[in-house]
């Protein structure tokens, strides 16, 4: 597949906000994921917000004089263009690869971390598809949303190696996690949630939580008391791939629930 990827419009249809995928788009993208990542871009939350792209796991929606500008910029870079009719636009190009694959996935991962340093993301999303492929979103300090494509291996390696490290930490019933998590060096946390989707407008179902906490070379794992939601209690990651291995298991349970 060339370079003429970043052509293929993406229009919506008469379902208010569901994006019409072009036949053979997907199989096509997924064949060049397997050759190594596609990389689709860098966008803000207001241009994302525009083509109503993963709103829904934003924070805050911009003022409507953002949302315009952001209209006029796609639209001069030729994202966003008119479509057929006057209620309909087609998202063009790798935002509109982005918007596809975002829409056909039915569980998202949203991590965040705390002690990043400069020019790293604080915050990660991974959005797996059937395809053994995920849709990554990486945000930075400044609200840049790094968009791409990967394998899921290296989509978990990339997380793995972004999220606290260190030796395990023994579980111990008495570990007191408020005290662990205050006095880390580095923390995260990870939430995996189902959703059903109508269009663009996504409803989150169920969420699974994992703490990770890095002190004094230790990495402890947390995770909801399943009696009391509002605790967090010891984990356990068996052997030095634990925290990938959990990754995986997180992610790869979706691929019955992807439409």
């Amino acid at each position: 597949m060339s370079d003429d990827r970043r052509d293929v419009p993406s229009p919506k249809p008469s379902e208010p906000g569901e994006a019409v995928v072009p036949e053979g788009l997907v199989s096509a993208v997924v064949n060049l994921v397997n050759t190594g990542p596609v990389l689709l871009g860098a966008y803000t939350i207001a241009e994302l917000t525009a083509v109503d792209a993963i709103v829904d796991f934003l924070e805050a929606r911009p003022p409507d004089d953002v949302l315009a500008e952001a209209v006029r910029s796609l639209a001069a870079r030729q994202l966003l263009v008119a479509g057929s009719t006057a209620e309909q636009v087609q998202v063009r190009g790798d935002l509109g690869i982005a918007v596809a694959f975002q829409q056909r996935a039915r569980r998202v991962l949203d991590a965040r971390t705390t002690g990043t340093e400069p020019g790293e993301p604080w915050r990660i999303l991974v959005l797996p598809q059937p395809e053994r492929i995920c849709l990554m979103v990486r945000i930075d300090a400044l609200g840049i949303h790094q968009i791409g494509l990967y394998k899921l291996d290296e989509a978990v390696r990339m997380l793995t190696d972004w999220l606290p490290r260190g030796e395990a930490a023994h579980p111990d019933p008495a570990t007191d996690a408020d005290a662990v998590l205050a006095a880390s060096e580095r923390s995260a946390l990870v939430t995996v949630t189902h959703y059903t989707a109508r269009g663009s407008a996504e409803t989150a179902g169920a969420s699974t939580d994992l703490v990770l906490a890095r002190h004094d070379g230790r990495l402890h794992l947390l995770s909801r008391d399943p009696d009391d939601k509002e605790r967090l209690v010891p984990s356990r990651a068996e052997g030095k791939d634990g925290v990938r291995d959990r990754l995986v298991s997180l992610l790869t349970s979706v691929t019955a629930d992807v439409g």
